[in-house]
């Protein structure tokens, strides 16, 4: 692809849009960006113009598009809220698609998730599914990348593990803790995206990295690098949750929720695949130990 060529990258003042917004800039490509918001901060200045998402008026939404040669989406929720529901980001992701056809897009580099399932009763990973499913149905030129984890410094399981256990006397884990997760240096699965952008078959990739970790042997490496070793516990998923909840008033944020917990002792961040992520998390963690899960 040429250098002068125009790339879309939806949530690029977020997280992993924002390290593939870098990485297009530091390759010279010109960059848009697509948000929810026109006025959240942005971080590239002049460097990367912003668009509002316009799912509501797919005729704006498709002339944002127009000239853009790859639209990587990054746009899903987290859970459902009286603002936002799962239902309504398949819509948004639906709308999305179709403006990027109409508006002459060549590829989509699409954020997915591990273990996606029209099946499953887990809106997060049913939701992917769906999107995945009209993507594949579009008659465009597509990649499919399927995070099971992405780590890095605005990462909120990591931070909020190693606030954990620097705060707290004991440490608990939901069940057994023996479930795997396979997580990914955030930086490596922007380089992952651009590379899928510059291929021309269709193809889904598990994107997951060199380690794989129980969560309860993630919890133990961590603790151990930043020098905050603590007894773990094992909690009913139940009383986890609460527990969480009530950590996450007292910031102001969500935690965690009923569904992730769910999602990761179903072992939905696991899959038997190849890693294509070079970064360890521990060596990461080594690099990050003064700063990490301090706020």
């Amino acid at each position: 692809m040429t250098k002068q060529q125009t790339h879309a990258v939806t949530g690029a003042f977020g997280y992993s849009g924002k390290y593939i917004a870098q990485r297009l800039l530091d390759k010279s490509y010109r960059v848009i960006a697509l948000v929810n918001s026109i006025h959240r901060n942005n971080p590239f200045g002049e460097r990367v113009w912003a668009h509002p998402f316009n799912f509501d008026n797919p005729d704006k939404l498709t002339q944002s598009l127009k000239g853009v040669s790859v639209l990587y989406n990054t746009y899903w929720v987290r859970f459902n809220h009286k603002m936002f529901t799962f239902a309504e980001a398949v819509r948004n992701n639906i709308t999305m698609f179709n403006a990027a056809k109409e508006a002459g897009v060549k590829r989509i580099v699409h954020v997915s998730v591990t273990n996606p399932s029209e099946d499953s009763r887990l809106e997060y990973f049913s939701g992917k599914a769906k999107v995945e499913k009209a993507l594949k149905e579009m008659g465009l030129s597509y990649s499919i990348l399927r995070p099971a984890l992405l780590f890095g410094k605005e990462d909120i399981l990591l931070n909020n593990i190693a606030w954990g256990l620097r705060k707290l006397p004991v440490f608990g884990v939901f069940g057994d803790g023996q479930y795997r997760l396979q997580p990914i240096y955030v930086d490596d699965f922007a380089k992952l995206a651009i590379e899928h952008a510059e291929k021309t078959e269709n193809t889904i990739i598990d994107a997951i990295g060199p380690e794989t970790f129980t969560y309860k042997g993630l919890v133990q490496e961590i603790g151990k690098i930043i020098g905050k070793q603590r007894p773990i516990i094992s909690l009913p998923p139940i009383l986890g949750y609460i527990a969480g909840s009530i950590i996450g008033r007292l910031f102001n944020d969500i935690l965690i929720t009923r569904e992730e917990i769910e999602g990761l002792m179903a072992e939905l961040l696991y899959v038997d695949s190849p890693p294509v992520g070079k970064t360890k998390l521990t060596d990461w963690v080594k690099k990050n130990t003064d700063s990490l899960g301090i706020e």
